[in-house]
């Protein structure tokens, strides 16, 4: 038997998207949630969808007792899907919001859209550099999402905000590390910070070795597909990180006027048929 949370989602995700958007506006916020979630879930390209997650992303009805806003948390996500710039002021003004993880999804979100006007609010998180970033006590995370801070500011290739993310390289904790290289890589194109994370595949941490893959898919590091392939994870793991590096070389090949495979991307195709 499926338990109420799971019964509402399945429901939801049979939604219509006239349905969706009429949640938003439901007392039940647990309706809105998840028809937050089911906009971004299916990328809906929906005028009227956008302008009622930026209603919900001032939304002060759904709260957990230790101030979290999930609803603005999943409007956050949903908008960054929809790829709607209108988003964005309302975005940048989360990065503000009590909430960590608001502020999370936020940047995230900002990352996704690359409108280079959120670069400055992005960057003022990073502020106090390595010395505030630290855990908040009291919570699991640190004091800001330096990671999600730091992949949208490399997506958005934010050249000025190399020296604020450059020290984090030196961070404590591994993951903000690797966050820190990914981002450097992205604003450089300087192969080093790419080896660098190739090199963290030998983390003893399995957790540390997923996010690396992570990181190395989401850049494309072309350079990484042998070493990920043979990297000590699950293989979904690794067939995520390729389909990344995959979708890179398909846009270089679509830049440079290819009609048929590389040998890039057939090699690449390769190892991903290695580990079905």
């Amino acid at each position: 038997m499926l338990e109420p949370e799971q019964e509402l989602a399945q429901e939801t995700q049979q939604l219509t998207v006239e349905e969706a958007i009429a949640n938003l506006r439901h007392p039940d916020t647990s309706l809105r949630y998840y028809a937050a979630w089911w906009l971004g879930k299916f990328r809906v390209h929906s005028p009227e969808a956008v302008e009622v997650l930026l209603e919900c992303l001032t939304d002060e009805a759904d709260r957990t007792e230790l101030g979290g806003y999930p609803l603005r948390r999943n409007a956050a996500r949903a908008l960054g899907k929809m790829g709607d710039p209108r988003a964005v002021p309302g975005l940048i003004t989360c990065l503000e919001c009590s909430d960590f993880y608001v502020r999370e999804c936020a940047a995230e979100a900002l990352g996704q859209l690359k409108d280079h006007s959120s670069i400055p609010a992005l960057m003022q998180l990073l502020a106090g550099g390595v010395a505030k970033a630290v855990q908040t006590p009291g919570r699991p995370h640190l004091t800001e999402p330096y990671e999600a801070v730091m992949a949208a500011l490399g997506n958005l290739q934010a050249v000025q905000a190399r020296e604020l993310i450059q020290p984090f390289l030196d961070h404590p904790l591994p993951k903000i590390r690797y966050g820190a290289a990914r981002a450097m890589y992205q604003i450089t194109g300087d192969d080093t910070y790419g080896k660098m994370l190739v090199d963290s595949l030998l983390d003893d941490d399995i957790k540390m070795r997923r996010i690396v893959l992570r990181n190395l898919g989401d850049i494309g590091y072309l350079p990484a597909a042998e070493a990920i392939a043979q990297a000590a994870v699950e293989s979904s793991f690794k067939l995520i990180a390729l389909k990344g590096l995959l979708d890179h070389q398909l846009e270089l090949d679509e830049q440079q006027g290819l009609v048929d495979l590389s040998q890039g991307a057939i090699d690449l195709m390769a190892l991903m048929d290695n580990l079905l």
